[in-house]
């Protein structure tokens, strides 16, 4: 990471930055304790004209929450009051935020274990700028591109199996209506599933259809989100079978009933 400057004031708790007007500007949250990388990736992000705020621990993630949507959150594992994983949980319940979590652990069960709790993706420290920076486009531009063919199929409910799905509030509701959250990337493999039921899919043609073409996505990325939505779609504590795994092909998403 480069533009290192020890000499840089501490980030505020709260820093918030005006967007330009016409047109929306994508607000990310930074929380990270350390004030010369939390100073430096705000700069970097500021000059990509991102209006970015800034967070030191749970309360400050609140109150930057309360001012303005927060589109994407750079969220550091190892903070000093609560871990990251609290503040993932919370984001996951409260906000719509899209989550890349930051680490120095680069172990994979660190990885799987960031990218289980609904984070859409998991960079290690020390990081490439211009590669975080292209994650970022990426995952803001597959928030605002719908994965459905037309926008009237974007607001469409699916009814399957005593379950109400709703992608545009990223929800699932069971026949008892108590709502179930999900994740975006949860969102949109399970509406391409809704919208391709009983079809096999290879877990490469998967991450073409949610990552287009996008390189070093690793496929196992997949199986993560399976198994969550599995985990989610399931009924008192028994997994259904309605994403079932085709041995040495894929998934099928295969309901015995389906309705838009």
């Amino acid at each position: 990471m480069s533009e290192h400057n020890p000499s840089s004031p501490a980030a505020p708790l709260i820093e918030d930055q005006s967007a330009p007007s016409g047109t929306h500007t994508p607000h990310i949250l930074v929380v990270e304790d350390d004030p010369e990388i939390c100073g430096l990736l705000q700069r970097y992000l500021q000059r990509l004209g991102y209006t970015v705020s800034t967070a030191i621990n749970l309360a400050g993630v609140i109150t930057a929450q309360q001012k303005a949507p927060i589109d994407l959150t750079l969220l550091d594992l190892m903070l000093p009051e609560e871990d990251g994983q609290t503040i993932c949980r919370h984001l996951r319940q409260f906000s719509l935020s899209r989550i890349i979590m930051v680490s120095a652990l680069n172990d994979l069960r660190d990885r799987i274990s960031g990218l289980d709790l609904g984070a859409d993706d998991y960079v290690s420290k020390p990081f490439d700028l211009e590669e975080l920076a292209a994650r970022i486009r990426a995952i803001l531009r597959r928030a605002a591109t719908p994965v459905a063919t037309s926008a009237t199929e974007a607001v469409l409910q699916y009814r399957f199996d005593n379950w109400l799905f709703e992608p545009a509030k990223r929800a699932l509701y069971g026949k008892t209506g108590i709502r179930v959250a999900l994740t975006g990337s949860e969102t949109d493999l399970l509406l391409i599933l809704c919208q391709n039921m009983h079809r096999v899919f290879t877990r490469e043609e998967l991450l073409s259809r949610m990552h287009g073409d996008e390189k070093n996505i690793d496929p196992r990325a997949i199986d993560l989100l399976i198994s969550r939505l599995r985990r989610k779609l399931s009924h008192e504590g028994r997994q259904l079978e309605l994403i079932r795994t085709i041995r040495g092909d894929g998934y099928i998403f295969d309901p015995d009933d389906i309705r838009p």
